[in-house]
């Protein structure tokens, strides 16, 4: 009887264990890209969704402030594609600093440093490439947000390290992830002022609330090895603590719109803006009421749902900006 060839393991084949399966890179890009399209997470978009919809929540609040202008459009892809290029610049310099704990976790040791895919020299070449690219974009906006950008490497550059002095990573992971929203209020009319600042409040605690669930996925091996996470911190506590996060980031977002709008008078962009961070903690609640914090399946599925979570707000804030 010939015999059954074996499913190659995901490190074999080169596969990342906690990639979507049959996702883009694995199956149409080539072969030799494929390490580096990894490495950027590629393979794993969510992590540009949530990286981006804090920008899409600055242009869309500033232009309900103020009024949309036609380089809004500008700011939106320019978001996008900086958002795709940081976030793997972000990922590779994260995997580059991780490696020796990556290769003791069972969900990340198929990743390609650890796996031998890609060398440290090769992830930072890549990782160059990258920031330099994500930095043509940059220099298109003006000089408010340009500062702001570069002012962003810094929490970029701490992030991957924050995990093995606090029990609170998550909070330098919204630091930095939620920057976006800062950047593009100010790409918009050249300034801060207190709303985008409430703005990017709001986002640091959704961050605590989305990257807690997606946490307790490695809690075992994350104490085995020594590293601290909200997940760890809070236990079986973490639904208590995700609905603070909820109503906190509620509130602020509230706040955001409040002080960005008011002085618009309009009503229907109050209403349609006041919306946002509503239907934002409705979906956030449906995220708790179906977590199960021991099953790492469905903490990566409610995860991977915080895209929409963000999405649903950021529909809301561009609706208050172009009524």
């Amino acid at each position: 009887m010939t015999p059954i060839p074996k499913t190659p393991e995901p490190a074999a084949a080169g596969i990342v264990a906690d990639a979507p399966r049959d996702n883009w890179v694995d199956r149409y890009a080539p072969a030799a890209w494929r390490p580096y399209l990894r490495l950027a997470r590629a393979d794993r978009p969510i992590g540009t969704w949530l990286l981006l919809i804090p920008c899409l929540w600055g242009v869309a609040l500033a232009a309900a402030a103020d009024a949309p202008r036609l380089f809004d459009l500008w700011i939106v892809a320019g978001c996008t594609i900086g958002a795709f290029l940081m976030r793997g610049a972000g990922c590779t310099w994260n995997d580059i600093t991780d490696r020796n704990f990556d290769g003791a976790v069972a969900r990340t040791r198929s990743r390609p440093i650890p796996s031998g895919q890609v060398s440290v020299k090769q992830a930072v070449a890549f990782m160059v490439a990258q920031a330099l690219a994500g930095a043509v974009i940059l220099f298109t906006f003006n000089w408010a947000a340009i500062g702001l950008g570069i002012l962003s490497l810094a929490l970029v550059a701490i992030y991957p390290f924050a995990k093995r002095f606090t029990w609170w990573p998550q909070a330098f992971l919204g630091l930095a992830f939620n920057w976006g929203a800062l950047l593009a209020w100010a790409a918009h009319g050249g300034d801060l002022s207190l709303a985008p600042v409430l703005l990017y409040a709001s986002g640091i605690v959704w961050t605590l609330f989305y990257d807690t669930i997606y946490a307790h996925q490695d809690k075992d091996d994350d104490a085995l090895i020594g590293v601290k996470s909200t997940a760890r911190l809070f236990a079986d506590q973490t639904p208590l603590w995700l609905t603070r996060f909820l109503i906190t980031a509620v509130l602020l977002m509230t706040g955001a719109v409040l002080v960005a709008i008011l002085p618009t008078g309009d009503p229907l962009k109050l209403v349609l803006g006041v919306a946002a961070p509503w239907i934002f903690g409705w979906h956030m609640l449906w995220q708790i009421r179906h977590l199960d914090i021991d099953n790492p399946d469905t903490c990566l599925r409610l995860f991977r749902s915080s895209r929409d979570t963000g999405l649903l707000a950021a529909l809301f804030l561009a609706a208050a900006a172009l009524a």
